[in-house]
C-alpha cells in the first residue's frame, strides 16, 4: 500500500513540499486556514482543504488518522504548530515532523513527542520528499532540475555483485561514483569492486534514471 501524507500549513516550506510530492507522483492532503493558499496549491495536492488544524473533529472527518506521515509547517504561529503536532500525535499518526522557528520551539516539539524537527531552507523540501518515499535512499542532493546525486543503502539483491555485473550505466543511465563501507570510502570504484549488503552507494544521474534503478535494480 502507498503511504499517505499530509502537510499542514502551505507557506514557503509546506507549499514547496506539496509541489515536490506532486512531481514525484505522491498523493498528499494539504491543509491551511487561508483560502488563497488552498487555491494556490489545489492543483498540486490530492486534496486541498481550508480547515482549522486545531479542530479535532474536522481532522477526524478528513481521515487524518489514516495518514502515515504528517508535516506541520506553520509560519510564525508557534502555538498552532505545537498544538497541531500534539493533536496529530494523540490521533495516532505514526510519523509527525514539524518545522521549528527557533531552538526553544524545537525543544517543545521534541518534548511533546514529534518524531523529527526540521529547520528548513527552501531546497530542503526536495531532499525530504525524496528521502521519505524511499526506504533505501538516505540522502538526496539536487544538482539541477534533471540531475541529482543520492546515497542509497545496498540491498540483498546487490550483494556480492561487482559494478561490472550490475552495469547500471548501460542498463539505467546512472553511475555509482562512490561506495562507503563502514568508515572506508572508495571513490571512483573499479569495475571489479563488489558490493555488500549495507554498503552506501553514491549515485549520480538523471532523476528518472535514479528512480528507475532504485525501483527495478535494487
Amino acid at each position: 500500500m502507498k503511504k499517505q501524507f499530509a502537510v499542514f500549513g502551505l507557506g514557503r516550506f509546506g507549499g514547496s513540499l506539496v509541489k515536490e510530492f506532486y512531481e514525484l507522483g505522491i498523493e498528499v492532503l494539504a491543509i491551511d486556514v487561508s483560502e488563497e493558499k488552498i487555491q494556490q496549491f489545489a492543483a498540486y495536492a490530492t486534496h486541498a482543504v481550508k480547515a482549522n488544524a486545531l479542530d479535532e473533529t474536522i481532522l477526524k472527518q478528513l481521515g487524518v488518522r489514516n495518514v502515515d506521515h504528517a508535516f506541520v509547517s506553520f509560519g510564525d504561529n508557534i502555538e498552532a504548530s505545537i498544538l497541531t503536532s500534539l493533536l496529530l500525535i494523540e490521533l495516532g499518526v505514526p510519523q509527525v515532523w514539524a518545522k521549528a522557528q527557533n531552538d526553544y520551539h524545537q525543544k517543545v516539539l521534541e518534548k511533546i513527542g514529534v518524531n523529527r524537527v526540521i529547520h528548513p531552507e527552501r531546497d530542503m523540501a526536495k531532499r525530504i520528499a525524496h528521502h521519505i518515499i524511499s526506504e533505501k535512499m538516505i540522502d538526496y542532493i539536487e544538482l539541477s532540475k534533471e540531475y541529482s546525486m543520492v546515497e542509497v543503502v545496498a540491498t540483498k539483491k546487490l550483494n556480492n555483485k561487482s559494478l561490472f555485473d550490475l552495469d547500471i550505466r548501460s542498463r539505467y543511465g546512472c553511475n555509482i561514483v562512490g561506495i562507503q563501507r563502514g568508515e572506508e570510502i572508495s571513490v571512483s570504484p573499479g569495475a571489479d569492486e563488489k558490493i555488500s549488503i549495507g554498503d552506501v552507494l553514491l549515485i549520480i544521474g538523471k532523476n528518472k534514471d535514479i528512480i528507475r534503478f532504485e525501483e527495478n535494480g535494487m
